[in-house]
């Protein structure tokens, strides 16, 4: 069975990552004044959009390693 704190802690691992790998300039110089602006950009809520896509792509790359590994075992 899944657990969600697991699938939840993959999530915001992947969120912190992701903002730190695109804005990594905003975060180090001004972070509080980044978080500010995100609330005036015109899409807020793009950091979840972006990260829950590519949540997507890591868990469907997990399902096949996990696929080819049963596959191989037998």
């Amino acid at each position: 069975m899944i657990s969600i704190k697991k699938e939840l802690c993959i999530f915001v691992v992947l969120f912190m990552v992701t903002s730190l790998a695109v804005h990594y300039s905003e975060w180090f110089t001004n972070p509080l004044v980044h978080i500010d602006n995100l609330f005036s950009h015109p899409m807020p809520l793009h950091p979840f959009l972006y990260v829950f896509l590519v949540y997507i792509v890591v868990a469907v790359l997990r399902g096949v390693f996990i696929l080819l590994k049963k596959l191989f075992r037998k």
